[in-house]
């Protein structure tokens, strides 16, 4: 027989419609969100960022999704339409790509409420009883199942997903949750310069994972009064939950894995928070498992040939330890150790890569050194290039450096022409 309570899970999600907000900037990964929206970065390999809160749908059995999109969205919509235009849609199944197009006024989105709110007639065309809104750009592995199932037995209202984050990690960059015993929220702060602790850990705090979950007319009606309020920033964080928690069901869900324990969920929104996630996967047992059958991580990519790593001579071998390599690759006569290859990326003889990220189709010639760096898509390294190794040389070209050490490196910051680059 079924078990009963996955019966229960499965009838919430098919009543589910999940909404992707995926249309931020992401300023501070700099020159990487230059040509595109932050969820449409690369990440892991062969994923784009916006692939885990996807797959996450997929994987829960939510196969009614829309994605709103904004900043630079181009690299974003052609990867969504190629790589996701795959469900039934005789089915019910979809995913809708939602620009911001002007559906209500003559605004762009103004705020990630007013993304849902130009949106509530699509939304109310599906007329789910649930709906799931998502940030579309970090990076982990969730059954929103469980989230779903959860907030319909509290009775809740709104259900925020949340996690234990180091105070230090979330003042000034997470919304933070004071909570009773039953996880009732008692008070929300956007973003503050001192997070209040938990009780029982004065190291850490409840930080929002900006996930929630809402009863579909309860969020309808809270849209439409935050519309007509001229002082609202149209924010779930700033303006909707603040005015909801005093008079109604808003719950937090604590993120955590089988054991009870904080589960693998990062903000990959700097440069060196991208690199350190990146490099992480390299490791012999990462938290991040992308060889999870149970819960694979989809995505679209070009039909490529395998890596190839050819040339074994005395002082000239191709070989790569502790790295991840992509298909398409080809390391020629080069050494790469603690490194992560995309796809398409070739290295030349008598070049040495350590402890770097490559996007895809990056070409690094002959001689070069490059350590602790990020080499942006469709860059060519010239041969003999030293990267990362001198911190004052690598400012000195324009080359940007962060305050622990990681180089970040594009095309343009080497004189190169940017229309043949494919973001």
């Amino acid at each position: 027989m079924p078990d009963n309570n996955q019966r229960f899970i499965s009838r919430l999600t098919r009543d589910t419609y999940a909404l992707i907000l995926a249309g931020g900037k992401g300023s501070r990964l700099h020159e990487l969100t230059e040509w595109r929206a932050k969820p449409s970065v690369h990440f892991g390999g062969k994923f784009r960022i916006i692939d885990f809160p996807l797959s996450n749908c997929i994987n829960s059995g939510i196969k009614k999704i829309g994605v709103a999109t904004q900043y630079k969205a181009h690299s974003l919509i052609k990867h969504l339409m190629r790589g996701w235009s795959h469900l039934n849609t005789n089915m019910g199944e979809f995913v809708d790509v939602l620009p911001a197009s002007q559906r209500t006024s003559e605004a762009w989105y103004e705020g990630t409420a007013d993304a849902i709110f130009q949106n509530l007639d699509i939304i109310r065309a599906q007329a789910p009883k649930y709906i799931l809104v998502l940030s579309g750009d970090h990076i982990y592995k969730m059954d929103y199942g469980q989230m779903l199932a959860k907030h319909v037995e509290s009775g809740a209202d709104m259900t925020v997903s949340c996690m234990e984050v180091p105070i230090e990690e979330a003042a000034g960059a997470f919304g933070v949750m004071t909570v009773d015993e039953q996880f009732r929220i008692r008070r929300f702060d956007e973003k503050p310069a001192n997070p209040t602790p938990l009780p029982n850990d004065p190291t850490q705090t409840l930080a929002s994972m900006g996930n929630y979950v809402f009863n579909t007319e309860f969020l309808i009606e809270q849209l439409i009064k935050d519309a007509n309020n001229p002082d609202s920033e149209h924010d779930f964080g700033k303006n909707i939950i603040p005015s909801i928690i005093e008079k109604c069901q808003v719950h937090a869900f604590p993120f955590r894995d089988a054991s009870g324990k904080r589960a693998y969920w990062r903000d990959v929104g700097t440069l060196d928070s991208f690199w350190e996630a990146n490099m992480e996967l390299i490791s012999v047992v990462p938290e991040l498992n992308l060889y999870d059958d149970n819960w694979p991580i989809m995505t679209y990519q070009v039909q490529q040939p395998p890596a190839k790593f050819v040339i074994n001579e005395e002082q000239r071998v191709g070989m790569a330890t502790d790295s991840m390599v992509s298909g398409g690759c080809v390391i020629s006569g080069a050494r790469l150790n603690r490194s992560l290859l995309f796809s398409d990326v070739n290295i030349h003889s008598y070049s040495l890569v350590e402890d770097s990220v490559i996007l895809p189709e990056v070409d690094i010639g002959r001689h070069c050194h490059i350590r602790k760096a990020i080499i942006d898509r469709g860059t060519h390294v010239p041969p003999n290039t030293q990267i990362g190794i001198n911190r004052d040389e690598d400012l000195a070209r324009g080359f940007r450096v962060t305050n622990k050490g990681v180089t970040l490196v594009t095309a343009e910051m080497l004189g190169q022409s940017l229309h043949r680059i494919t973001v």
